[in-house]
């Protein structure tokens, strides 16, 4: 395999990235979003970059999950449950919209009477009181039918423990459900806990039709234009998977392609020498954020798309909130600036787009400070932005209520943006316990790189590291990804004489089932790793921690990267091995331990990696006769700080190795525009990232 491209849908543009092994060329290409059929901005952009049928694969970050959480324009989904078990969806853990509040609401996916209940029994232990009425079954399904019903998710409780009837009702389901979107809770998510395998089963189905239409025109379009390589999705974990796998299992896709940034931007800044980065991802219409310590993003076991919206799969930490470069900029009710989180997204856009919005934006507020250049916007789309329409909104909409200037009204919009931006790093920094002044911002996105100054200043960053293709960030970190499978199921052992012969055979047969998965997407790779996780706690306790184990697979079938061609399958794993493990876990997150309180066992987690090629970052660097005189593109008035500056302006890809830059400035390029604020200085490095410190 030797072409591949990498195509990120945000809000406002399609990004793509293609990368020829061979030759080893490297090309971006930007289009804009078509919100409702991303479809058409996907082929659009997949067109500016040649003939699709000379591809080889196709790597893709997609949002049309998220957005569909978001916007509750899911399918119709009908669900068949335990007797006493119906409301589970509605209950959740007793938690509310607004913590200190008296007051919210919540209103499921999934309406009471699509929630129908069928007798069924299975107890804790795995033992099977009654056996699930077949009968009853069909009609429920039948029932849904006629009530609208497109998807189908059959929940039992305590099916984590013994998945019986919850697989014969299935089979029963399947016979009369018209479509392949049906599944039950033990494929999806066999773990302890009814309301998160609720929640999570349900809302599966819930993007089932959705993904599986759109993956489905999408698979059109590319074999009308002659592909015949391999198409796979980026899954919230930052790994890679099927499209078969997407559309068993939508739910994986729900933060897809923010990991894909966060997977590249951890690479880029791992080849540069830095281990511990504060990703920044501001697109169109959010701002997202993770931290990478050590050179490892953080996985969390599961997340909240909206209030009542749990997904249990693992999934890299990112933190969201609405400061995109299209969010409206607006003077609340207690005369203050907000910035979103209302988003004018592609259409209609900015302001200064001309497509017939006449909200002012963060962009537009961008645009009349000279931050960005009006006869060069990004995406090609547009030949010029409008900056006196620009100008007019933001003084109607700030600058007249508030007695402003406009450019005055732009500096406080951006300022207001910054402080949420800032907040957002704090959260996921200094909240964790995290000192900031030894992380590096990776700013990128097509407006990360205008708010670098902003980002090191307002939380006391070490520095920050633009990359060389901000804007298509996330499409190169498509490229990147491994491919991945997790899983997880609940084992409930004691720790205190634990028999390990047993667990040994779960963590066999899960490993092999996840490198099955891995070897059945179709990319090649280096090697499978297969590495285990324990959730454990004290006995007594809700939460529990998450216990790596330092074991790994010896044996043909099943084995990591270097298995053994005897035939004999372990993982070596031990009750001193867990004990040790478990102990280093709790201390680490809570300083102590609790010696003569057993120990308990409770899920096993199982991920198969397939390390892909490793992407050469060198393929990205300037051209060795770069040279500042090429690049120089004279100056030009910019706002800082409530006054103008003389700026100087450089194209940035045509920036040497070395060259040092000092603020004010203005580094353009086709996918991104990077400011240095005064009293920054960037230099460029041997990848031809930008290296932003104080002077």
């Amino acid at each position: 395999m030797t072409r591949i491209v990498g195509v990120d849908v945000g809000g406002t543009f399609t990004d793509l990235a293609y990368f020829d092994e061979e030759s080893r060329s490297f090309r971006t290409a930007k289009a804009p979003s078509n919100r409702g059929d991303e479809a058409v901005g996907f082929m659009d952009g997949l067109t500016r970059l040649g003939p699709v049928a000379a591809l080889d694969a196709i790597v893709h970050g997609t949002t049309v999950g998220t957005n569909a959480l978001l916007e509750r324009k899911g399918a119709r989904v009908g669900i068949i449950t335990t007797p006493g078990f119906r409301d589970a969806l509605e209950m959740r853990r007793r938690d509310r919209p607004n913590t200190w509040g008296l007051w919210g609401d919540f209103e499921p996916v999934v309406p009471r009477d699509m929630r129908l209940e069928v007798p069924e029994r299975t107890l804790a232990d795995g033992t099977v009181r009654l056996a699930v009425d077949l009968d009853a079954v069909r009609a429920a399904a039948a029932a849904l039918l006629a009530r609208g019903a497109e998807a189908l998710a059959i929940v039992f409780v305590n099916a984590y423990a013994n998945p019986a009837n919850e697989r014969a009702a299935f089979e029963a389901a399947r016979a009369v459900w018209p479509n392949a979107h049906i599944a039950h809770s033990a494929q999806v998510l066999p773990e302890i806990r009814e309301f998160e395998r609720t929640s999570t089963t349900t809302l599966n189905a819930y993007l089932q039709p959705v993904v599986a239409s759109y993956l489905g025109k999408l698979d059109e379009a590319l074999a009308a234009g002659g592909f015949a390589g391999s198409f796979h999705i980026v899954q919230s974990n930052g790994g890679v998977m099927s499209t078969a796998t997407a559309r068993r299992l939508p739910v994986r896709t729900a933060l897809s392609g923010p990991a894909a940034g966060v997977i590249a931007a951890a690479a880029i800044a791992g080849a540069a020498g830095h281990a511990d980065i504060v990703t920044a991802d501001l697109g169109g219409t959010s701002f997202d954020v993770s931290l990478v310590a050590g050179g490892k993003a953080a996985l969390a076991a599961q997340t909240v798309i909206d209030f009542g919206l749990v997904v249990r799969t693992p999934m890299i930490e990112i933190t969201t909130i609405g400061a995109g470069g299209g969010s409206i900029a607006h003077v609340d009710a207690g005369g203050l600036i907000a910035v979103g989180p209302e988003s004018a997204g592609s259409r209609p856009g900015p302001v200064a787009y001309g497509q017939g919005n006449t909200r002012p934006t963060l962009t537009d507020a961008n645009l009349v400070l000279g931050r960005i250049n009006a006869d060069r916007p990004i995406g090609g789309k547009l030949a010029r932005l409008d900056v006196e329409a620009a100008r007019a909104a933001l003084d109607a909409a700030i600058g007249a209520p508030l007695g402003l200037t406009p450019e005055a009204a732009a500096e406080a919009v951006v300022r207001v943006a910054n402080a949420k931006m800032a907040g957002a790093i704090r959260l996921v920094s200094i909240e964790r316990g995290h000192d900031p002044t030894r992380f590096t911002a990776v700013p990128f996105g097509g407006g990360g790189a205008l708010h670098v100054g902003a980002l090191i200043r307002d939380v006391g960053l070490k520095g920050a590291l633009v990359p060389r293709y901000p804007g298509i960030t996330s499409a190169l970190g498509c490229i990147i990804a491994d491919i991945r499978h997790d899983q997880v199921a609940t084992v409930n052992l004691s720790l205190d004489g634990l028999d390990a012969a047993r667990l040994d055979a779960r963590m066999v047969e899960a490993g092999g089932e996840a490198r099955a998965v891995v070897a059945g997407a179709g990319l090649a790779v280096e090697a499978v790793d297969v590495v285990y996780e324990l959730d454990m706690h004290y006995q007594g306790q809700t939460h529990t921690v998450a216990v790596p184990l330092p074991v790994t697979l010896d044996g043909a079938g099943t084995g990591g990267a270097t298995g053994s061609a005897t035939g004999q399958e372990t993982t070596g794993v031990t009750e001193a091995i867990v004990r040790a493990a478990f102990e280093a876990a709790y201390s680490q997150a809570f300083s102590r331990l609790l010696p003569g309180i057993p120990v308990r066992i409770v899920n096993l987690r199982t991920a198969a990696i397939g390390r892909r090629p490793a992407f050469d970052l060198m393929a990205l660097a300037p051209a060795p006769d770069a040279s500042l005189d090429a690049a120089r593109r004279g100056t030009r008035p910019v706002w800082f700080d409530g006054g103008w500056h003389d700026a100087t302006i450089w194209d940035r890809l045509a920036l040497p190795v070395g060259a040092a830059i000092a603020g004010p400035a203005i580094l353009e390029q086709p996918d991104a525009t990077t400011v240095v604020d005064p009293g920054l200085v960037a230099r460029v490095d041997p990848f031809g990232n930008l290296i932003v410190e104080r002077s």
